[in-house]
């Protein structure tokens, strides 16, 4: 260990200049450890002459602020030979960074990582995982079913079962933990994969952790497998528990999450993605509002908030989106002023984001039936299922549309509760 620490220092001194700052702990709340945190004590024997894979993005780093991948590459005792990622390179979230569409070389450890999401496959191959013996994942998740690295997860499960390799998922709060489960439970095997890997809810309320339990003991992955499945649980973390009450640090999940109220609100508006509507990427609070050029936003506002929704109002804005320097691409109705419609969260222990997104939905739907463009395909994905778009054209009101998901989220919660590893 010591010959580690020493290895390891320069590291620490390089990496911790550029942590971001932590969110104070409140009194009397608890610092949570995170999973990655407690590997190289508690949990070792799990790496200990192994040859690893790492399934990593930037949010990977422990308590002092050093990148997983720089200290499992400085482990004398495991071998680290090659690293998966998701759509950004491992240490940032910064598109401006050109993008091989397969994988790259990571500069500090020379190894090649793998993109598992534009790359060619969400699946590891046989060919990229070589010899190794153990995965280790650790990756941030947002708390949303349609934010990929849930089913990243469910796919680099599937390759370690069928190749007999070890999976060490290092556990992270859900940001969003205290928010209850909510929407649709996506439908059938066929919409399983990416957006939905298992039958799990828009909103699931788990930690990558349980859903991993969830995706091996509901016998979930694909060929029917099972995974050699090592959970490293957090410590000091509870059910009900905020990100900004953890005392651990804020790093933004993707370039258009910016800020907390971004991850909170993006399990609703997310959904404006499979319209012809402005989710609110280019403008300083993505993912916060909705817009577009003949959106009659007095009204809707006034629809929506005559709903009674808990813990939120809804406010007419004006907004232009614009090219950002670290996005991939150039945002929808990119330099076009927008009317729009802004949250407004009163108390997000109330709010319920899924049922926002889904009212803001029926009622952009009610006032511009003819101006409301659809991508099937992408709300389908989203939402997990055809019905949430045949309800909004039938008419339905929002609290039909809640109600139909009811019995489905209620068999998910009992299904569910024995993988749970918090109180």
């Amino acid at each position: 260990m010591k010959t580690f620490l020493a290895v390891l220092t320069p590291l620490l001194l390089g990496a911790c200049a550029h942590a971001a700052p932590a969110v104070p702990a409140p009194a009397g709340e608890v610092r949570v450890l995170a999973g990655a945190d407690r590997l190289f004590t508690e949990y070792a024997h799990l790496i200990r002459g192994r040859r690893l894979a790492l399934m990593a993005n930037h949010s990977s780093r422990l308590a002092d602020g050093t990148h997983l991948a720089d200290a499992l590459h400085a482990y004398p005792d495991a071998k680290l030979e090659v690293l998966f990622g998701m759509e950004y390179d491992i240490r940032t979230n910064d598109y401006s960074l050109p993008q091989d569409p397969d994988s790259v070389i990571d500069g500090p450890t020379g190894l090649v990582k793998y993109d598992l999401y534009y790359g060619r496959t969400h699946k590891p191959t046989r060919q990229m995982l070589g010899d190794v013996q153990t995965i280790v994942v650790d990756l941030q998740d947002v708390g949303a079913r349609f934010y990929e690295h849930i089913n990243v997860l469910g796919f680099v499960m599937e390759a370690a079962a069928e190749n007999g390799i070890d999976v060490v998922v290092l556990d992270r709060p859900n940001p969003i933990g205290p928010t209850r489960p909510d929407g649709f439970v996506a439908d059938a095997a066929d919409f399983f994969g990416f957006g939905s890997y298992g039958p799990v809810p828009v909103v699931h309320g788990l930690t990558m952790g349980e859903l991993a339990r969830f995706y091996d003991g509901e016998k979930l992955l694909r060929g029917g497998g099972g995974a050699r499945l090592h959970v490293v649980p957090m410590k000091g973390w509870r059910r009900g528990m905020w990100l900004d009450r953890t005392g651990l640090p804020w790093r933004k999940p993707s370039p258009n999450l910016v800020s907390f109220e971004s991850v909170l609100d993006y399990p609703g508006t997310c959904l404006f993605e499979a319209t012809n509507l402005s989710e609110g990427r280019g403008s300083d609070t993505p993912f916060q509002l909705v817009g577009a050029p003949w959106l009659d936003s007095e009204r809707a506002t006034s629809l929506l908030n005559a709903l009674g929704l808990p813990g939120v109002v809804f406010e007419p804005v004006a907004f232009t989106p614009e090219r950002r320097p670290f996005l991939s691409r150039p945002p929808r109705r990119a330099g076009q002023r927008l009317n729009g419609i802004r949250l407004r969260v009163t108390d997000r222990d109330a709010f319920q984001p899924f049922r926002a997104g889904v009212a803001m939905l029926w009622a952009v739907h009610r006032l511009h039936p003819d101006s409301l463009a659809w991508s099937d395909d992408a709300i389908r994905r989203l939402a997990g299922t055809t019905r949430l778009k045949t309800m909004i054209e039938e008419g339905k009101r929002p609290e039909e549309i809640f109600a139909a998901w009811g019995p489905e989220l209620q068999a998910f919660r009992q299904r569910s509760a024995k993988y749970r590893l918090y109180d």
